[in-house]
């Protein structure tokens, strides 16, 4: 199993498949790199590396749960970066994941070869939070992933024609089987993390973004997204106008990007990375 240890001693896994571009998978807050299994095989010319988070996934768990923080984890992708002796690469940044490509480009621009934010941008909002609060760090009361499954639609708000089938598999992506029913497969003091955030105590992310206009660009969105707002993926096409944008019909917060209109905006973008 690939891993590689962090400065501060925790061993974080991750994949490393395909050879060409190195494009670099950062997935959600509570999620981990099986966000990005489908996609796996869409692409070709394309090394994609997807790393689980400190707390997430197969990766281990701090002692410190305050190193649950974006410019910590963006830090320990760079290092995964130095591990694996890639120099300039590219970001998929799935919402927090979008995140730290902002902070990667704060800490070391010249490595960044391009972004690719997937239902993110420089403003976050308040609702969409409010939503994540609710059941981050929490386990879901369900016994079984079938139960979850069939709870999925009513839960995922803006969500439509999604088959049972990925709801199964989206479910098996975020919960263990335990005796007494499911447990969250990450850190629930990832909840402790990030309780005490405010929005009002975020920078202007608006310079972080505009610093990246040198590089290819892509937004994709959730037409009803409730973190990413319609007017703030339009104002990111206005600020980078080269920048390929894209909006993913029956989905919210987030889509899983094997959708029509976000993989024909991933393979534009794709193109234009060197």
């Amino acid at each position: 199993m690939p891993h590689f240890k962090t400065s501060d001693g925790l061993t974080l896994h991750y994949t490393d498949e395909g050879a060409g571009v190195p494009i670099l998978c950062l997935a959600g807050l509570t999620r981990n790199s099986q966000d990005f299994s489908y996609i796996s095989d869409k692409f070709s010319g394309v090394r994609l590396i997807k790393m689980d988070y400190r707390g997430r996934g197969k990766s281990d768990w701090a002692s410190d749960y305050t190193t649950y923080n974006i410019p910590r984890e963006s830090q320990d992708a760079l290092e995964l970066m130095d591990h694996l002796n890639i120099n300039r690469f590219a970001v998929l940044g799935t919402s927090r994941g979008g995140m730290c490509a902002l902070t990667i480009g704060a800490i070391e621009m010249q490595r960044l070869m391009g972004v690719a934010f997937n239902d993110i941008g420089p403003v976050i909002e308040q609702a969409g939070i409010d939503v994540i609060m609710n059941f981050v760090g929490r386990n879901p009361g369900f016994q079984t992933l079938s139960d979850a499954a069939a709870a999925r639609p009513k839960a995922m708000a803006g969500f439509a024609n999604v088959p049972n089938s990925r709801w199964r598999d989206e479910v098996a992506k975020l919960y263990h089987q335990a005796p007494d029913g499911l447990i969250i497969n990450y850190d629930p003091k990832l909840r402790d993390a990030i309780s005490g955030n405010r929005l009002e105590d975020v920078p202007d992310l608006w310079p972080f973004y505009e610093a990246l206009s040198h590089v290819p660009i892509a937004v994709i969105r959730g037409a009803h997204s409730d973190i990413l707002s319609r007017e703030t993926f339009l104002e990111m096409g206005k600020r980078i106008p080269h920048a390929i944008s894209a909006q993913v019909a029956d989905r919210g917060h987030v889509p899983f990007l094997d959708e029509p209109e976000a993989l024909h905006a991933l393979r534009q973008w794709i193109a234009k990375l060197a």
